[in-house]
């Protein structure tokens, strides 16, 4: 039988701010463990919780970004539930007023085509603390409760576990450019639950749907989802039913486990936290924050095809990172060939960084390095051969372009007897490929290239290689 499947995702997002949500407390990751702690956030008695200005704007920030509604009044709830890693007992949410409603996230399909995921709402809340198993212990860290957490949560309008990888990678671009979280997957920036349903082709309405949790990466929600694909498919087709539950996903054993039977909303006993007033947004408030929107990696990508006329994939590689989009525009910005410049980065650079572990942050080479290198190539001082050895010496020691190759003698000869005494000596060392051109075939003259651009050292003009090898080579030679 054929199934349709049918996915909604909740994505879990800490937000770059300095302080907590509700305390002043400080959130770097890698602290001691409970180091970072106080008596609002480990939930004593008495304490007053006090709202983060900066993780409300973020909020609001991501959901213009994301073309939501931004509710002109809002507020925080208690949802309870009994946890050893939720310090009083309830998490501070947003349950029936959340800060953004609406609104959608465009992703690419395999086929080529682009589909819009509609997102539900997106709502502020406290992330819990980090708990740590053992074989027969558990360790809880409360460095990580209190944190700002911003869930934002999408309409079953996901297809299939590759949509789903598409949706995860197209929204984490806009966070990161959006400045509001620094999405790093190994320190739980990041996360996602997903409502997973099949159901027969033809059927209306939904399938019974899971909730897959403890998906912390977007390679393991592809597999935890496909995995889950299959596993409701195998119960349809041999006659069981679903059940309505909660599954964790187990990244090792690549398997979901059944947690829970899945709680409903009345289960949490929402209410609202008496503790804190209200949220009230105004348009002067709304019109600041549109006023700070960035440019979103879209548009991005777009006008760098048409500004800097390079190719798609290029302008998708280059737009996939914010650091990496502004180096390119800063080496762009000043280079005699802004699609040399796209290939340098994208190929050299990205290559290099990749081998050496490093980010584009940290790296040595720097985007006025990159302009040095292509306007050399353009000048004619160096060859595009000459130009990757040089690049080498530059990530290795951050030294400049220019510097190099003037120091070590890579100016390119472009003294035409020079090279032509070069190519009369290769055409005399290698009779075949020169006896194949000259019988007509063509391509016989790279490896003659070659063999000149060797000899020279990479010195040569290539330009001046290839003419000067045709008239020795059309007029007989030596």
């Amino acid at each position: 039988m054929e199934y349709l499947t049918t996915i909604g995702l909740e994505v879990h997002v800490q937000l770059r701010t300095a302080s907590k949500m509700f305390c002043s407390c400080p959130h770097r990751y890698g602290a001691p463990p409970n180091s970072q702690t106080c008596p609002v956030c480990l939930g004593y008695p008495g304490v007053l919780p006090v709202p983060n200005r900066q993780a409300i704007e973020w909020t609001m920030l991501t959901g213009l970004m994301l073309g939501c509604r931004i509710a002109r009044y809002s507020k925080f709830d208690r949802k309870s539930y009994f946890y050893p890693d939720m310090p009083k007992n309830y998490q501070i949410s947003q349950y029936d007023l959340p800060l953004c409603e609406g609104g959608y996230v465009e992703v690419d399909l395999e086929n080529g085509d682009t589909k819009k995921v509609g997102i539900t709402r997106i709502h502020l809340e406290e992330d819990v603390a980090k708990s740590t198993h053992h074989s027969t212990t558990s360790a809880i860290d409360f460095n990580r409760a209190g944190t700002p957490l911003m869930e934002i949560v999408t309409e079953p309008d996901i297809a299939g576990p590759e949509e789903a990888y598409a949706f995860l990678t197209s929204l984490k671009q806009i966070l990161t450019f959006g400045g509001v979280s620094d999405c790093n997957m190994e320190q739980g920036n990041i996360r996602c639950d997903a409502n997973i349903s099949i159901r027969p082709v033809g059927q209306d309405g939904l399938g019974v749907k899971t909730e897959i949790k403890n998906m912390n990466t977007f390679s393991g929600a592809q597999r935890a989802l496909a995995y889950e694909v299959e596993r409701q498919k195998e119960i349809l087709n041999s006659g069981g039913r679903i059940e309505q539950e909660t599954r964790r996903w187990d990244d090792v054993s690549g398997t979901t486990e059944l947690m829970r039977s899945k709680e409903d909303a009345h289960d949490y006993r929402y209410f609202p936290d008496p503790d804190l007033m209200p949220m009230v947004v105004d348009e002067a408030w709304i019109s600041r924050l549109t006023a700070e929107m960035p440019e979103l990696p879209r548009t991005r990508k777009a006008r760098f095809e048409r500004q800097y006329g390079i190719s798609p994939y290029d302008a998708g590689v280059l737009t996939a990172d914010p650091e990496l989009a502004l180096f390119y525009e800063a080496a762009a910005a000043g280079s005699a060939d802004a699609k040399a410049a796209a290939n340098l980065v994208s190929n050299l650079l990205l290559h290099a960084l990749a081998e050496a572990g490093m980010e584009i942050g940290s790296s040595p080479v720097r985007p006025e390095h990159i302009t040095s290198l292509v306007n050399l190539v353009a000048e004619g001082t160096i060859s595009s051969q000459i130009a990757k050895d040089v690049f080498a010496v530059v990530f290795e020691t951050g030294r400049g372009p220019e510097e190099i190759v003037r120091e070590r003698g890579l100016v390119q000869v472009q003294d035409t007897d020079q090279i032509r005494t070069w190519v009369r000596s290769v055409i005399e060392e290698n009779p075949g490929p020169a006896a194949d051109f000259r019988a007509g075939r063509e391509k016989a003259i790279g490896r003659l290239v070659g063999a000149v651009m060797k000899a020279s050292r990479g010195k040569a003009n290539p330009q001046l290689v290839n003419e000067v090898l045709r008239e020795e080579l059309t007029r007989g030679g030596v």
